[in-house]
């Protein structure tokens, strides 16, 4: 897919190098990140900037990422936009646990497009019920890692029946 088809609306789930990036990756699936392009922007929480917005450019230019499209075809991308800007500002949810007045990635994008359902969060790496990343997360923030809380993530969202997708970014190195 080009960057020319890129709509207003879509989603871009994208996989992460980090050691958080692959933690949520080793517990959820292929993607750690997902953002929304809205009128030209890039929408997002991240923990280094809480709820932001760039332009394209920027995020594009992050190194070494893969970025998958998808797209909900019923969107209506002014109302996502009035929710997506409201929140414009608030810091990131380094807890994961709900209600928080803070948004991590996933959480923001369901916040904004509504359509998805909580899960109880998992925090495993197919050995252990708790990695050793997410063990040692968790003790520097003093919080029980919330296992079973309910909770949102990338892959979660992308296998949603309402999203469609739209296939992989592959012009979008500068």
């Amino acid at each position: 897919m080009k960057l020319q088809d890129l709509a207003s609306g879509d989603l871009l789930f994208t996989d992460d190098r980090s050691d958080m990036g692959q933690a949520i990756q080793n517990t959820t699936g292929a993607y750690s990140h997902v953002a929304i392009y809205l009128d030209g922007m890039i929408y997002e929480a991240t923990k280094e900037n809480g709820v932001s917005k760039q332009d394209l450019e920027n995020f594009l230019a992050r190194e070494n990422q893969r970025i998958c499209v998808y797209r909900y075809e019923k969107m209506d991308c002014l109302a996502v936009l009035k929710v997506a800007e409201k929140h414009m500002g608030k810091p990131y949810n380094h807890s994961f646990y709900p209600n928080e007045g803070a948004f991590y990635c996933s959480q923001y994008i369901a916040e904004m497009l509504p359509i998805f359902e909580t899960i109880p969060m998992s925090f495993g790496d197919g050995k252990q019920l708790i990695s050793d990343f997410w063990q040692h997360y968790f003790e520097k923030l003093q919080l029980p890692v919330p296992v079973g809380q309910p909770g949102i993530n990338p892959n979660q969202l992308a296998k949603s029946k309402g999203l469609t997708y739209i296939g992989e970014l592959d012009d979008h190195y500068l």
